[in-house]
């Protein structure tokens, strides 16, 4: 699996959108550069033209690049689903708070 933090690449990163959503609200909106998620199978990961996808997610934590300079906002979800389409990642999960790291 790539890892941002720790990544010898010297790669050019564009950006998708990403929302993450529960039944009561938005919780996050905007443009990133990667996001890794906790997927029923294994963790995984979704960076600009991903093919697309629907994915089950399980509990975890999912970890979002936010832009060039590594910086990171991190999220413990509940179960839900993920679908990747035209550079736009759509998380739907149970609930999910904020972690500061």
């Amino acid at each position: 699996m790539f890892d941002f933090q720790h990544s010898t690449y010297n790669i050019q990163l564009s950006t998708l959108n990403l929302e993450i959503l529960t039944p009561e609200k938005k919780l996050y909106s905007g443009e990133v550069y990667g996001v890794q998620m906790p997927g029923v199978s294994g963790s995984f990961e979704v960076l600009e033209k991903h093919a697309p996808i629907v994915s089950a997610l399980k509990a975890g934590q999912l970890k979002i690049l936010k832009d060039k300079q590594n910086h990171f906002a991190y999220f413990n979800i509940q179960s839900g689903f993920v679908e990747v389409i035209n550079n736009k990642v759509t998380v739907l999960v149970e609930g999910a708070v904020s972690v500061e790291k």
